[in-house]
């Protein structure tokens, strides 16, 4: 069964930066579309940015593109999440999750084509 943790929400100003970490247990990433999602207090939860790495795809929402990056390291099977020039407006809770296979296309930024999720790490930002 696939296990995901989230790390390394916390507070920060405005124009600051942190790394969230999502660490997987009982599969590898390797093979299946891996997100980032947020949900601030009273609002429904958006897509930030999925990737699928067998194929070299990266994927962002336009509100954090270009500030926002996504990367992996294989022998930690972990998933990273840097975000840069963070704004009020980031502030939320942070989830990484797993589909089951490689998403393509409109389905991507659905939350309901991930199949597991992990807890979620707070990321507050101060203005």
């Amino acid at each position: 069964q696939v296990h995901l943790v989230e790390s390394g929400g916390g507070l920060v100003q405005a124009g600051g930066f942190l790394r969230l970490s999502c660490a997987a247990s009982g599969r590898t990433f390797s093979s299946v579309t891996m997100g980032w999602f947020r949900q601030a207090p009273g609002k429904e939860r958006e897509f930030v940015a999925a990737a699928t790495w067998s194929a070299g795809a990266t994927y962002y929402a336009d509100s954090v593109k270009g500030r926002f990056t996504t990367s992996r390291d294989n022998a930690k099977n972990t998933v990273y999440l840097q975000m840069n020039n963070l704004k009020p407006e980031d502030t939320a809770v942070y989830y990484c999750a797993a589909a089951g296979k490689i998403l393509t296309g409109i389905v991507i930024p659905r939350g309901v084509a991930y199949d597991t999720w992990g807890q979620g790490t707070q990321v507050t930002v101060s203005s």
